[in-house]
């Protein structure tokens, strides 16, 4: 067995807490909660007694403005006098709100609600041992330097009851409120007498004259004769202008017609004859007299709507269809005249279709032009007869607009009389007008929500402050910056928690001789077994320390039992099987073994019957395998004198014929504080670890620790269970 040390330099530093780091502040908060919650807690319910313990007293106020409508206009050498008139009538005002009239008024109105209220109560006697008490005060305005009383007062009204003092000022509102318009009413019932009198017959006189214009509008289905027959001259002098455009129209087509039947009439005898036969023609005569009916509509139409309008539309499709079957009847009568003509054997003249074409539509032309203008002469005339009736429809129009003009001018000039006589009349009192409206009673005395403000305000306070000064001189150490104030030691690494072995079953469910049979890259430690990267870095980091050699044998110790060790050997295992390293895990702690209970292993035999049978050297019968390259020797049933067996010289041979047959010798040893075990077995090992739980173990135990094992080769210390 070789032994080396690391001991060149101290690994107990005198460095401890000197305060809190206020970047660590959230985690120690979190990390104190508890204590937190406790103080809170405690306040509360301390703040709750007492707040239960006082009496409660609520109070509710309202405010009242009572302004003067006295004239302002006084001279300046008397404005001391009239400060304490006014003075004086606020005071008359104050002791009016106090009145016992006004106050029963209040009384009666409660009874609904408090049928037992009296006038006493409200004025403010002790009565069942509860003091009552209506107060009415007149606020002081702020001018400079000076202090002077302002135009607002306060009522206000205390009682045990929240909501008690918040009907009584809304019953007092109300009686304020009802008494001020009493007053005005009485006042303008006095000086308005004669304007009362007056306005509903001048009201009335209004409505006659309104219902006499409007009857007059609807008779004559008008709303403003001169606007109207501005409109009709307008529109009479648009339909002179399209008179005279049509006749215009209708001398230059009459013109073309006579050009064009004298060619028609010159172009033969036959076509003399064809023009004679067109006007013999019935149907022709008939279908001309359609179309000139079509025209005459057509125009009729086009004064009052736009050719996009659908009966316009449909007169023009109407007029088309019949053009289309005048056509047709003049070539009927052309084809008929030309037969008689060969039984007569004379000869044939062709008709220019094209003449006959323009005769039809100049002679359709004739027939429009001609209705458009009859049905313009006759809305001219129509509107010639409307406008002579419009002078007198004017002249009535205007006497009816100027009596409701005149009366309503009238009932304005009386209404602003009586707007200004009331407000002169309303000047000669006082106006109360209510600013803020009484709300539901506020606690006000002995403190009971202050106590509870109090209480939730200073708990969090005083829990912080408690929490803060027991991280002060808390020696527990929770961060791997901890280890580094208190020891040199290096950190071989920070293992986050991990998940509980527990009973479940670790490894593969196959006999040795099964396994044995396998090559060893065909049998793995099960999915259960501890792994994790940090596991891997920490093994790295123990293997890199060589002084002078590679340790062969390596123990896990921690300074109190619960720390982790056993769930981090089996991690330790895990990574060096990764590494094809053959590894041999003894449990050492023969007081109370758990590595057995942990792999599910039985432990009828083991380090403890090894220690005992020193004729044999041959371990192999003591080791429970559970892989091809790791190998397990429980801690075996516990022997009477523990301490004899491990610090015997069997022990010593043991651990070095132990380091000959495998690469990796890991014990699982107890705590250096609860037992002399692990001592004893440090110094036969190459290296020792220990492992540290973070927020279990306190500074003043990991030095002692430490000093226990600076003579030994403690090579470092692991950080278990870190956030």
């Amino acid at each position: 067995m070789v032994k080396t040390s690391l001991n060149q330099e101290q690994q107990v530093t005198t460095s401890a807490k000197n305060g809190v780091d206020i970047r660590q502040l959230p985690t120690i908060l979190l990390r104190q909660r508890l204590v937190i919650l406790g103080v809170f807690c405690v306040v509360m319910s301390v703040a709750s007694f007492f707040a239960v313990k006082a009496k409660p007293s609520y109070q509710s106020h309202m405010q009242i403005l009572v302004s003067s409508n006295v004239s302002q206009e006084t001279p300046s050498n008397n404005i001391t006098q009239e400060a304490n008139t006014k003075t004086a009538d606020y005071s008359t005002q104050m002791k009016l709100m106090l009145s016992t009239k006004l106050l029963q008024k209040a009384v009666d109105l409660l009874h609904s609600d408090y049928p037992n209220i009296t006038l006493e109560y409200i004025k403010g006697q002790r009565e069942s041992n509860k003091i009552t008490s209506l107060k009415v005060t007149q606020e002081q305005a702020n001018t400079g330097d000076n202090q002077v009383l302002s135009e607002v007062f306060e009522v206000s009204f205390n009682d045990d009851d929240p909501v008690k003092p918040q009907r009584v000022l809304q019953a007092l509102q109300k009686v304020y409120q009802k008494y001020n318009t009493e007053q005005q009413k009485e006042r303008l019932a006095r000086g308005l007498a004669f304007v009362n009198t007056r306005l509903p017959e001048l009201k009335k006189e209004v409505t006659q004259a309104d219902k006499n214009l409007e009857q007059f509008r609807k008779k004559h289905n008008l709303l403003d004769p001169e606007a109207q027959s501005k409109i009709l001259l307008q529109s009479l002098a648009d339909i002179q202008q399209q008179l005279q455009t049509t006749r215009a129209q209708l001398q230059d087509v009459n013109a073309r017609y006579n050009s064009l039947q004298q060619q028609i009439a010159s172009s033969s005898q036959q076509n003399s004859q064809l023009s004679a036969r067109l006007n013999q023609s019935s149907r022709y005569q008939t279908l001309l007299n359609e179309v000139q009916k079509t025209e005459l509509a057509l125009a009729k139409e086009r004064l009052r709507y736009t050719d996009d309008y659908p009966s316009v539309e449909k007169l023009k499709q109407q007029r088309q269809n019949q053009l289309t079957l005048l056509r047709q009847e003049v070539k009927t009568i052309t084809n008929t005249s030309n037969k008689v003509e060969q039984f007569s054997k004379a000869p044939m003249v062709d008709i220019d279709p094209s003449l006959v074409d323009e005769f039809i539509l100049v002679q359709t032309n004739v027939l429009g032009l001609t209705a458009n203008e009859k049905s313009l002469v006759q809305s001219e005339q129509q509107l010639r007869s409307e406008l002579g009736k419009y002078p007198n429809l004017t002249a009535e129009y205007n006497r009816l607009r100027q009596k409701v003009e005149a009366s309503h001018k009238t009932l304005e000039q009386l209404l602003q009389s009586q707007q200004s006589l009331g407000m002169k009349i309303a000047q000669e009192g006082y106006n109360w007008q209510v600013l803020e409206e009484p709300a539901l009673g506020t606690y006000v005395g002995n403190g009971r929500l202050f106590f509870l403000l109090g209480g939730g305000l200073f708990g969090p306070i005083l829990g912080i402050l408690i929490a803060l000064i027991i991280e002060k001189y808390n020696d527990t150490i929770y961060t791997t910056a901890d280890f580094n104030k208190l020891t040199n030691l290096r950190v071989l690494g920070s293992v986050p928690k991990l998940r509980s072995l527990g009973s479940q079953k670790r490894f593969l469910n196959r006999s040795w001789n099964q396994q044995r049979s396998l090559p060893p890259a065909m049998v793995e430690p099960s999915a259960k077994l501890p792994v994790h990267e940090t596991l891997d870095m920490i093994y790295q980091n123990i293997k890199i320390l060589k002084y002078p050699l590679p340790f062969k044998s390596l123990m896990l110790t921690s300074a109190l039992p619960g720390e982790g060790k056993t769930t981090l050997i089996l991690g330790l295992v895990a990574s060096a099987n990764r590494m094809h390293r053959r590894v041999l895990v003894i449990d050492a702690n023969l007081q109370n073994p758990n590595l057995h209970k942990v792999l599910e292993l039985s432990n009828d035999w083991g380090l403890s019957l090894l220690l005992v049978d020193e004729t044999t050297s041959d371990f192999q019968d003591y080791i429970q395998p559970i892989h091809p390259f790791i190998d397990i020797l429980t801690a075996g049933p516990v022997p009477d004198d523990r301490v004899k067996l491990l610090s015997s010289q069997r022990m010593k041979e043991l651990i070095e014929l132990f380091e000959e047959n495998y690469d990796l010798v890991l014990i699982d040893a107890p705590s250096i504080l609860a037992t002399v075990d692990a001592r004893i077995l440090a110094s036969f090992c190459n290296a020792i670890v220990m492992v540290e739980r973070m927020g279990k173990v306190k500074g003043n135990q990991l030095i002692q620790a430490i000093e226990i094992l600076s003579k030994l080769n403690l090579i470092g210390i692991i950080a278990n269970d870190v956030n």
